[in-house]
This record gives structure tokens, sequence and C-alpha cells, in this order.
């Protein structure tokens, strides 16, 4: 996988969130199928409890991430970061109950499938960013991207 020149963009400046609705803390590296981004677990993390952050939103930081991906694969080409729909997942399974405090993940995620009408298909894996590299979690995700956002989301006409 290429890493990105520094400084790397912003998660920011890569997905269609903002705030505090953008839960990944940088991105690491990226190439034209791939994309790793670092999640750092603190108190203040975006629902969390004393016991870390819960597992099961691990796939909201996998779909954060393909979101990242899209929107690296956009910058490249000149154009504006577009709003993409999270489908589904297939089959998420985690080997904790919650991320840890002090934590750092690291979540890669690899495409797949890229359809023409913009269905896309990625597996996609956290791990943790310890010497042991622990699997915390995997899925493959459904996501979708249509042209027009605002025509698909009035009429759900994807053309």
């Amino acid at each position: 996988m290429a890493v990105m020149p520094d400084p790397m963009p912003d998660v920011e400046t890569l997905v269609p969130h903002s705030g505090h609705m953008v839960l990944l803390d940088r991105v690491v590296c990226a190439d034209a199928d791939n994309l790793c981004a670092e999640v750092r677990i603190h108190a203040g993390s975006l629902l969390a409890t004393e016991q870390g952050v819960g597992a099961w939103v691990g796939i909201e930081y996998m779909a954060q991430a393909i979101a990242a991906h899209a929107g690296w694969l956009t910058r490249q080409r000149g154009d504006a970061v577009k709003v993409g729909f999270l489908l589904g997942s297939r089959k998420y399974e985690t080997s904790v109950p919650h991320f840890a405090p002090g934590s750092v993940l690291l979540v890669h995620v690899h495409r797949v499938l890229q359809a023409e009408n913009g269905l896309g298909a990625f597996d996609c894996r956290i791990v943790s960013a310890d010497a042991d590299a622990a699997s915390l979690a995997t899925a493959t995700v459904t996501v979708f991207q249509p042209d027009n956002v605002n025509q698909f989301l009035k009429d759900g006409n994807v053309a």
C-alpha cells in the first residue's frame, strides 16, 4: 500500500462528516484499493464508557474508513467529496466486547468490488496497533455512492 505524502490530509477533508461525528483520528496510508486509518480510544471518545468503546462501533469505524478511501480517490481526481451510504455488513465478528481505553486501533479497508452504479464492497479489519497486531474485528461492508445524491434521496433513482 502506498503511503500518502506528509502532511497527510486531515480526515475531515476526506469524509462527509464533521465535528464529533468524525471518529477516525488520521489516515495512515492509501492506494487505489486500500486505506488504513488510525483510531485512538480515550475517555472523550464518542460513545465511550468506563470499559472503552463498545466493539459494535467498529462497523462505523470501518464505514468511515471506506468514506475516507472514497474521499482520497475523489481528491486524487480533483473532485469534491460526496456522500455515500452504508448498506450493510456481512458477518461482523469481533474478538473483544470493547475497544479498551488507551488503545490505538488500525482500521484496514480493501475494496473487492466497485460497480459503475456506485455499489461497492470492502473487506475490513480492525487490528491493535500494538506490536502483537491482534485482530479485533472483521467484516465485509457493502456501500453505495450514487452520482447524484440529491436525486437519489428524492426519488430513489440511481441514474
